[in-house]
């Protein structure tokens, strides 16, 4: 395998409305990131994934772009965002842009021209069809966020298509001139000298409206391996693929260098784990820790030769980590430290998002009104207009609702967790009063401290990053243990995920090893006997000695 500097980078997401508001005006901004550089170089990050900041009406909180090539005045200027990608790279720090073209805003000129007539030039950019005799929609396809895929537009009599919000129409990738356009959007930002693409819901571009297909569709592959030799194949930067509906299989497609496509994708099955079949995120399932491994190993093993694994517990997207796999009550702090061992040890190059590195958690608002998130409030009306009780639907969205990632960063315990001091646009968790960036950093035994350990070791040790991987005890259902191996090093990572004290019976190849403890959440464990007893969410990385 050739290497990569991204091999062994750490990636830290931010969600730039809720990071930082430098001008007090209760969004966070660019400026915001730039006075926040030196606590991320502190932290041993090497990327920064950003979230949207382009020029947007933000129906969906800037992931309905209505100008690629300017910035959101709520985040600032693109003067402020060359100024950024220059302070982070003086940092050692690259930024990666998210790319979104599956849709833009239905305020972008291209849609705002192409609705004006059907021989319109810009028509073609967007996905059209005629109404049925009767005048429904062309079929009965379904948005992301609730309702019909299909949106009415009266002053041509046709519909557009948009697989998520109504003011988010779908880009038809059919048409030539959308590729190029992208294509010379993204070589414009590579020249500003960014470090890559995050790339949203990229597996759907492909799509085949007319026969139902909506992601991995059979132009996908070749319309990205066009992108690359048109844009970022030459340059030495970073591509990951949102892919929702990856498989390890179509993963390798993705990922294998040798194919010219991506970097590495997010797949997220190890997240659906948790949904419920008939109704989704929005009723949990119980955890399953058996199911968990399962999935984990079944990608570290597909990926190990060919292709690259994005390893992230959450994201703007999802839950918070804490509170889906861990414990935000008593054993916060164990099972956070727990969650980022077990994930910064395994084979792939690991994303931290905004807050994980202090363990911030859930947030459970008491009115439907106080959340902002365009998804949950759609889905929250059409799921109780269908009969779903207000009480279930708030448990679902208490767990799962994108809202719960969105909270304000918890910089300090003061007023709106030193997010802003003006009316932040999402209240503040609070429980920004216990966890916050500045208790973490003056506590040496912190989950922020204990994320910086993690950092180094990838960076001090190769066999984080090439070693192979191999599981152990698979059928526990309390404990996830697994070895890293490269040549004569290896490094054993035992995970308790419960709550219990666990009495552990090793297996033959790990009794009686001893080694140097690189990481862990209680005292160290040096030597291994033929049973262990793991405390609560107890977590360690041991160097076995030769």
């Amino acid at each position: 395998m050739e290497k990569k500097w991204w091999h062994s980078a750490v990636i830290y997401q931010i969600y730039p409305r809720s990071f930082m508001d430098a001008d007090n005006d209760g969004i966070g901004d660019l400026a915001g990131v730039i006075g926040k550089l030196d606590y991320l170089a502190t932290l041993g990050i090497d990327v920064i994934w950003l979230s949207p900041v382009f020029r947007s009406p933000m129906d969906d909180n800037g992931y309905d772009i209505s100008d690629y090539h300017d910035i959101a005045p709520e985040f600032g200027t693109l003067a402020e965002m060359d100024r950024l990608i220059a302070e982070a790279a003086r940092r050692g720090i690259r930024i990666v842009m998210d790319l979104v073209v599956n849709h833009t805003s239905d305020e972008h000129p291209w849609f705002v021209e192409a609705r004006k007539s059907k021989d319109n030039l810009y028509r073609d950019y967007y996905i059209w069809r005629a109404p049925r005799a009767d005048g429904s929609p062309p079929d009965r396809q379904r948005a992301s966020f609730g309702g019909s895929a299909w949106e009415f537009d009266p002053a041509t009599g046709e519909y557009y298509y948009h697989l998520f919000s109504k003011r988010q129409p779908d880009l038809n990738w059919e048409n030539p001139q959308v590729q190029e356009e992208v294509h010379r959007m993204m070589n414009w930002w590579l020249d500003r000298g960014i470090g890559g693409f995050r790339m949203d819901v990229i597996d759907l571009i492909g799509k085949e409206v007319d026969r139902g297909i909506t992601t991995e569709g059979p132009r996908l592959h070749p319309l990205l391996q066009q992108m690359h030799a048109a844009t970022f194949g030459h340059r030495d930067v970073l591509t990951v693929g949102e892919t929702w509906s990856a498989t390890p299989e179509t993963a390798k497609l993705y990922s294998d260098p040798a194919r010219k496509e991506l970097s590495m994708v997010f797949q997220f099955e190890h997240v659906t784990l948790g949904h419920h079949p008939e109704h989704g995120k929005w009723q949990q399932r119980a955890f399953d820790l058996l199911e968990l491994k399962r999935v984990i190993t079944k990608w570290q093993t597909a990926l190990a030769d060919t292709g690259w694994n994005a390893l992230f517990w959450n994201n703007h997207d999802l839950p918070r980590a804490v509170s889906k796999y861990g414990d935000p009550g008593r054993y916060r702090v164990e099972s956070a430290k727990m969650l980022a061992t077990a994930l910064h040890c395994l084979k792939g190059t690991p994303y931290i998002y905004q807050g994980e590195e202090i363990g911030m958690t859930n947030v459970r608002f008491d009115a439907i009104e106080e959340y902002r998130d365009i998804e949950t409030l759609n889905l929250y009306r059409e799921r109780t207009a269908a009969g779903v009780p207000h009480e279930s639907m708030m448990e679902g969205i208490f767990a799962n609702g994108r809202d719960n990632a969105r909270t304000p960063m918890q910089w300090h315990a003061g007023e709106n967790a030193g997010f802003s001091t003006g009316t932040p646009w999402i209240q503040v968790n609070p429980n920004h009063r216990e966890i916050n960036v500045a208790a973490a950093l003056d506590d040496p035994n912190s989950i922020l401290h204990h994320y910086r350990a993690l950092i180094r070791l990838r960076k001090e040790r190769p066999v984080v990053v090439y070693g192979r991987y191999l599981p152990h005890l698979e059928d526990h259902p309390q404990v996830f243990a697994y070895e890293r191996r490269l040549g004569e090093e290896r490094i054993v990572v035992i995970n308790n995920f419960s709550g219990q004290t666990v009495e552990l019976e090793l297996p033959a190849e790990l009794r009686h090893r001893a080694g140097e403890c690189l990481v862990s959440n209680y005292a160290p464990v040096r030597r291994l006997g033929e049973r262990l007893s793991l405390h609560p969410f107890e977590s360690f990385a041991l160097a076995l000695a030769a």
